[in-house]
């Protein structure tokens, strides 16, 4: 099957279902806060976790060129960080850069792989290791995953801004203008600490997205044979129906609403393109792999050590979305 739909043919002008998601979203997050908050915060909180984990699927969705043909409107959509932890233009560069299907996979090239190749890992802390493989567990990710991801973002971007990068920067000055937005309405107009915010909301939104992230992705000489079909979950409308992950990598400039549809016409070859990687839904990941690693942490090409006394010549580039980074590549040894 070639892949379907990376042209926007037929595309209206604007997709209003996203756009109607986007206000619902955001609507529904500021009711949350304002009206349940005061008089139910358990409900409360389990809400603006669930619009957090929402507009992060609306982030993903929008970057590939959704809801309208104009950019800036698109990144209006999403301006507003409910969840606090990444810039809008730091996850589209980053994000965009993954969708080289050929690459996925290789923590040298694939900025949200959760491999790591041997000789990075053999360089990291006997700390470091266990808790990576810890988070290599369906239990460990959903715990650990938000943590191991952003900190170790955060402190390369902080080193890259320091360094001179201009595009970081902004990409940073902006998400701290929208914070200054957000943040406010948390403490004063919703009246909740901020501490409390994060821990709750945006740790338990980011871990929900967690849920899938966990299984999109595994080793496979076959590029196809890398990426996940979940059939079917409660959780389709919170992930825009990327449990379909294969369907969206082949197609991904088709709106989320479109994927269950493309998905259904062609199911049985959709499952053979990637070999059969395909669970029935999230508790069968779950009962699988809950207290067990689903994949090894050194990637299972990238195991060879270079040899002793081989030049390195580091990779310039983003740090990856599990926090971690890709490790510096060896050079090319010198010419006789």
């Amino acid at each position: 099957m070639t892949s379907i739909g990376n042209r926007r043919h037929n595309a209206p002008a604007i997709e209003w279902p996203t756009v109607f998601l986007a206000f619902f979203c955001y609507g529904t997050w500021l009711a949350a806060g304002l009206l349940l908050w005061p008089s139910y915060p358990l409900l409360a909180l389990v809400v603006l976790a669930l619009m957090v984990a929402l507009q992060s699927s609306l982030a993903h969705e929008i970057l590939h060129g959704h809801p309208t043909r104009n950019a800036q409107v698109n990144e209006a959509f999403v301006f507003l960080p409910i969840g606090v932890v990444w810039p809008f233009r730091r996850f589209k560069t980053i994000h965009l850069r993954h969708h080289a299907d050929e690459r996925l996979t290789d923590p040298l090239d694939d900025p949200e792989s959760y491999y790591k190749a041997l000789w990075h890992h053999d360089e990291l802390p006997p700390a470091m290791k266990f808790l990576l493989k810890i988070n290599n567990t369906m239990i460990g990710r959903l715990v650990l995953g938000p943590w191991l991801s952003c900190i170790g973002f955060f402190i390369d971007d902080a080193k890259q801004m320091l360094a001179g990068d201009r595009v970081i920067r902004k990409a940073w000055l902006l998400h701290a203008i929208g914070l200054a937005v957000v943040l406010p309405v948390v403490k004063f107009g919703f009246g909740m600490p901020l501490w409390l915010y994060v821990l709750v909301p945006v740790w338990l939104g980011q871990s929900l997205i967690s849920i899938r992230t966990f299984a999109e992705h595994q080793w496979s000489e076959h590029p196809e044979g890398r990426t996940v079909i979940v059939e079917r979950s409660p959780l389709s409308l919170l992930f825009l129906n990327n449990n379909l992950h294969l369907v969206h990598h082949k197609s991904p400039t088709v709106a989320w609403y479109r994927l269950p549809k493309l998905f259904a016409e062609r199911r049985d070859e959709w499952l053979r393109m990637n070999n059969g990687y395909a669970f029935p839904n999230y508790f069968a990941l779950l009962r699988a792999y809950a207290f067990k690693a689903k994949e090894p942490v050194v990637h299972p090409v990238l195991r060879r050590t270079p040899e002793p006394g081989r030049a390195f010549k580091p990779r310039v580039r983003a740090r990856s979305l599990n926090g971690l980074g890709s490790a510096p590549v060896p050079a090319e040894p010198p010419k006789e």
